[in-house]
C-alpha cells in the first residue's frame, strides 16, 4: 500500500479527531477485517495510522476485538511503533480517577482469546519478559508529567476476559498481588505486537478505583464513559505530545524481537 503511517494509535471515540489531514481506509488481513477503517493523517511532523479499538459503534466487546486484525493491519501500513491508550480501574487507593499510568509489567487474566499469530506450522517462541517498549514508556511518561498529570511510571496492569468488571474478591486479590490497575483490552494487543517487532506502549487513563479498593456500589459502565468523556480533550493533547516526541529510529529492542527466529510466514 502506497500510504504508510510512522506511528500507530489503537484507542477510543473520543481521539478520531486527533488527526490532521485525514484519510480513511478499508483493510483486510489473514486474520479478518480490523475493528473499522483505518484513519491515516498527521500529528505534527508524525504520519499516524488511528484504528478505533472497539469500532467507531463500539460494536466489539472487549473479548471480541479483532485484536490479530488490527496489529497486523497497522503493520500493513508501515507502522513500527504502537501507543495505546485505554482506560482502567486501580488497584491502589493513592492512584484515584485522573492519574496516568505507564505500565512496564503485564498479567494476562484473559480466557479465550486469539493471542498469538505463531499457532501453526511450528512453534515461535518469542521473549516477552517485559511487554513494553522502554523507549515509549520514557516518552509517554515524561509528556503525562509535562501535561500536569498524577503520571505513575510502571507498574502492572492486570487483563480480565469483560466483560463484565471484577468481584469485589478478585479485585483485592488483584490488589494483594502488589498489581497497580486493572484493564480488559491490554492483552493480547501487546504480545501480538510483539511478535511483529511493534513497539508497544500503554498509556492507562485511571477512571475510577476497583469495586474491592473502596466502598459503594461498585465500578459501572456509565461511570467510566462518563469520566472519561469528561478527560477526553486532555487525553487527544496527552497523545498527540506522546506521538510527536517518539524517537524516530528505533534503538529499543522490541525492533530484534524476533531476530533467530524461524518464521512460518512472512510478515508484511
Amino acid at each position: 500500500m502506497a500510504t504508510r503511517a510512522d506511528i500507530g494509535v489503537i484507542g477510543g471515540s473520543g481521539l478520531y479527531s486527533l488527526l490532521d489531514d485525514a484519510e480513511e481506509f478499508e483493510l483486510t488481513t489473514p486474520y479478518g477485517p480490523p475493528s473499522d477503517v483505518v484513519t491515516v493523517g498527521r500529528i505534527g511532523s508524525r504520519s499516524v495510522a488511528f484504528v478505533p479499538r472497539h469500532g467507531r459503534d463500539h460494536r466489539f466487546p472487549p473479548h471480541r476485538i479483532p485484536y490479530r486484525a488490527n496489529l497486523w493491519a497497522l503493520r500493513s501500513l508501515g507502522v513500527r511503533q504502537v501507543l495505546a491508550p485505554n482506560a482502567v480501574g486501580s488497584l491502589r487507593p493513592e492512584h484515584g480517577p485522573g492519574a496516568i499510568v505507564v505500565p512496564d509489567q503485564l498479567v494476562d487474566r484473559t480466557s479465550g482469546r486469539a493471542q498469538t499469530y505463531y499457532d501453526m506450522s511450528g512453534a515461535v517462541h518469542v521473549s516477552f519478559a517485559d511487554p513494553y517498549c522502554p523507549s515509549g514508556r520514557s516518552v509517554a511518561a515524561t509528556a503525562a508529567r509535562d501535561g500536569g498529570w498524577h503520571t505513575v511510571d510502571g507498574g502492572t496492569l492486570v487483563v480480565i476476559e469483560g466483560p463484565r468488571f471484577s468481584t469485589r474478591a478478585e479485585s483485592r486479590w488483584f490488589a494483594a498481588n502488589g498489581w497497580t490497575i486493572v484493564g480488559m483490552t491490554g492483552h493480547p494487543e501487546a504480545v501480538l505486537a510483539r511478535e511483529l517487532a511493534l513497539c508497544y506502549t500503554s498509556l492507562a487513563l485511571v477512571t475510577d478505583h476497583d469495586a474491592g479498593i473502596e466502598a459503594g456500589e461498585g465500578v459501572t459502565h456509565e461511570e467510566v464513559m462518563e469520566f472519561f468523556a469528561q478527560n477526553v480533550t486532555r487525553m487527544r493533547t496527552l497523545v498527540a505530545a506522546t506521538v510527536e516526541a517518539l524517537p524516530t529510529d528505533r534503538t529499543c529492542p522490541c525492533d530484534s524481537a524476533l531476530d533467530g527466529l524461524k518464521l512460518p510466514f512472512e510478515l508484511p
